[in-house]
């Protein structure tokens, strides 16, 4: 088997041709309706990835991906009908890794999935595992934060950040790379891979969700800066020089 995929959505023949097609490709596939039930396999299932639909019953996608979000490390995938900009930046401050609109073509999704699956594979990360004991984990230090490649975690000031896996990758590298500036397009495509099929304003959504997570005052950040024209930079001191 090539791991396990909960699809969610309301509309069964969707769902029935969801299943047969990753069926097809040698995963295993669970479904559900609503999004009640889709909160409940998610957590007894423990599924590689979730392909989640954003207009449910019962309970809708946002919140689906909310409660998910905060117990389960899985990859998601939004499915949406609604072509709105702001419906899929929305869907990815939610913290999902990447979304779909309807009508999509067969291909494309299971491009996007193989895509998602090989990126949260144990050991695809953008470092490789060290195996390190606790006492001895490797990591990179960025003033008070401190990235753990051990248990890719990030601390600040000895505190763990809540973080998703993405918002991991992302301030992993530019930590690996303190100092210099790199553009959006650069960031896409180092941290979210060739295969993703998003746009630039991604990057500003996962900035903007970090800068909440890591700065005293995200308003008038320290650690991811902006160069006006040219893209971020995490810096590689403390405040009063570079």
């Amino acid at each position: 088997m090539q791991g396990k995929i909960l699809v969610v959505d309301d509309e069964q023949p969707i769902a029935d041709i969801l299943k047969f097609n990753l069926e097809k490709e040698g995963y295993e596939v669970i479904c559900a309706f609503d999004g009640i039930r889709a909160v409940e396999l998610a957590l007894s299932e423990k599924p590689d990835l979730i392909l989640l639909d954003l207009m449910l019953p019962g309970k809708d996608g946002m919140d689906v991906c909310r409660e998910v979000r905060t117990q389960l490390p899985v990859p998601i995938i939004m499915l949406t009908a609604k072509d709105g900009e702001i419906d899929k930046v929305l869907g990815l401050e939610l913290g999902a890794d990447d979304y779909v609109t309807k009508p999509f073509s067969t291909r494309e999704l299971l491009a996007r999935v193989k895509a998602q699956m090989r990126r949260h594979q144990p050991g695809a990360a953008l470092h490789p595992g060290t195996g390190a004991q606790p006492q001895q984990r490797q990591g990179l230090t960025v003033d008070a934060l401190f990235i753990d490649t051990d248990m890719y975690m990030v601390y600040k000031n000895g505190e763990p950040l809540d973080l998703t896996h993405r918002e991991y990758e992302l301030v992993y590298y530019m930590g690996k790379n303190a100092g210099k500036v790199m553009t959006r397009e650069h960031l896409l495509q180092a941290v979210w891979g060739f295969e993703y099929f998003g746009d630039v304003r991604t990057v500003d959504v996962t900035i903007r969700r970090l800068r909440e997570k890591i700065e005293d005052d995200p308003s008038k950040p320290e650690y991811i800066l902006t160069r006006r024209g040219l893209g971020y930079m995490m810096r590689s001191n403390k405040p009063g020089g570079f």
